[in-house]
C-alpha cells in the first residue's frame, strides 16, 4: 500500500497536544479510506506495540493527497491552537496524552485489520522528523 508517513512532529509540551502530529500521504493511484484503521506505537527493536485507537469515522486520502493527524482536540483550549490548514487538512485523534514522549526510536504503524499499512520511525534530527527507511 502506498500510504506513507511524511512528517512526524512531537508535542512542544505535555499539555499542547495539538502541537503533536503525523502527516500521511497517499503515493498510490487509488483513493485510500482510513475508516477502521488503527495506529500503534512502539519502540524500535521491540515487538511490543500499543494500539492508540481506531480511526472512526476516518477520512479518504485521494492520490497525491496529505492529511495531518493531530493528537489533541481542537475544542480543548489546554491542547493549544491547532496548526493552520493550508494544502494539508487537519484530522483530530482526540487522544488524552502525547504518544511521541518516548522520543527518538518511537515507531508508529498504521494498521488495517491487524496488518501494517504504513510505518514510520520518529527521529527529531531527520528532515520532517521521519527516520530514513532501513534498507
Amino acid at each position: 500500500m502506498p500510504i506513507r508517513f511524511v512528517e512526524i512532529k512531537a508535542a512542544e509540551n505535555a499539555e499542547a497536544l495539538n502541537s503533536e502530529w503525523v502527516v500521511l500521504e497517499n503515493d498510490g493511484k487509488t483513493p485510500f479510506n482510513t475508516r477502521g484503521c488503527g495506529m500503534t506505537v512502539g519502540r524500535r527493536g521491540s515487538a511490543k506495540r500499543s494500539l492508540l485507537g481506531i480511526i472512526d469515522p476516518g477520512f479518504v486520502l485521494q492520490p497525491g493527497e496529505k492529511m495531518r493527524m493531530c493528537t489533541g482536540n481542537p475544542a480543548t483550549q489546554a491542547h493549544g491552537a491547532p496548526p493552520p490548514e493550508d494544502a494539508v487538512k487537519n484530522y483530530f485523534l482526540f487522544l488524552p496524552k502525547a504518544y511521541l514522549a518516548g522520543g527518538p526510536g518511537t515507531v508508529l504503524t498504521l494498521v488495517l485489520r491487524g496488518l501494517p499499512v504504513a510505518k514510520g520511525e520518529f527521529d527529531p534530527a531527520a528532515p520532517n522528523g521521519v527516520a530514513p527507511a532501513k534498507k
